[in-house]
């Protein structure tokens, strides 16, 4: 069953096409994955499903509501978790999830057991009664998606919800993020531009760049669609006449480059090397290193983008930039 109907979204600031009529759906129950670098559209996205921001164009609905005319019926069925932290420090965890609870005008022996549950389940009971602002990073996480699960949603959105985390403590939310899931059979809708956090949450995982919806499957058939092995290479001289044979070459599937590397797809990738370094000595392209690895959907983003996710990073400011001054104008 679709939770979650996405026709056509777009959403626009000015000139700057934030998100640019991508269509999607996600089914009942499933960890589904926005990933993209910062700045691709996937916060402006789910501004747009949970209602905060109006949609430029295209339509979407939420747990059978529409986004642009039942507003106060999406918030009701839906949970959030945004990058930026927005619990009160100097109130206790306990305090923190009342004061929510009473927002949906849950109250008295509801409210505990709300409160009492959502604590157990992220494993906060035994620091219910401690100010926030004594919390770790990974606690005050924990703590913004158990005020997100108070009113039992039926879509829990998770913006960026490991950013700034240690890795051990990141991992660890992963686990979390897993059991709310199948204890409480919520489905999550998570953005992301951590890879191995898509790889290792998400049932299917849709990649956005600039806005535009550029691929969507479950993790292993996107890796699957590259098929073989990648070779990377580093090249230094003239490489332009070994990478047109390389385009040419039947046995190689598909040809990349990014950050000074060359990604070939092959079969049997141990195998073809030894030719590889000769056809480079033959072209005098001189070849400084080579790795051998199965596809990754680091490989799957490069290879419908043509850039890793690292390298998009370095855009984000100037989207941001871009943004603000469209809202100004």
């Amino acid at each position: 069953m679709k939770i979650i109907e996405v026709r056509n979204l777009s959403r626009h600031f000015g000139t700057l096409k934030a998100v640019d009529g991508i269509s999607f759906h996600v089914n009942e129950g499933e960890i589904f994955g926005l990933l993209g670098p910062n700045g691709a559209g996937k916060t402006t996205t789910i501004k747009m499903l949970t209602t905060i921001l109006r949609p430029t164009s295209g339509e979407a609905k939420v747990a059978g509501f529409d986004i642009k005319g039942n507003e106060r019926d999406v918030r009701s069925n839906i949970g959030i978790v945004f990058q930026d932290p927005s619990l009160d420090d100097e109130l206790t965890g306990r305090e923190n999830l009342e004061f929510h609870a009473i927002l949906y005008r849950i109250r008295g022996e509801q409210m505990e057991k709300k409160v009492r549950d959502v604590l157990k389940l992220v494993e906060l009971d035994d620091k219910a009664d401690v100010l926030v602002k004594n919390y770790s990073g990974g606690m005050k996480r924990r703590l913004e998606i158990a005020r997100g699960l108070i009113h039992e949603p039926k879509v829990l959105f998770l913006d960026e919800p490991t950013i700034g985390l240690d890795p051990q403590t990141r991992r660890h939310m992963w686990d979390y993020i897993k059991k709310l899931n199948q204890e409480k059979k919520t489905t999550i809708i998570l953005t992301t531009h951590y890879i191995e956090e898509a790889d290792y949450l998400c049932d299917r995982v849709a990649f956005i760049d600039h806005g535009k919806l550029v691929a969507l499957d479950t993790p292993d058939m996107l890796k699957k669609k590259l098929g073989g092995d990648i070779i990377s290479l580093q090249l230094s001289g003239q490489s332009e006449k070994f990478e047109k044979h390389m385009k040419k070459t039947k046995w190689v599937k598909t040809i990349s480059k990014h950050d000074g590397f060359i990604d070939l797809t092959v079969e049997e990738g141990e195998k073809r090397i030894p030719g590889i370094i000769m056809l480079g000595e033959k072209y005098k392209a001189s070849i400084s290193s080579v790795s051998l690895h199965k596809p990754s959907l680091e490989d799957v983003f490069i290879f419908y983008t043509g850039k890793t996710i690292r390298e998009e990073e370095g855009s984000w400011k100037d989207t941001m930039r871009a943004v603000r001054n469209a809202r100004n104008r």
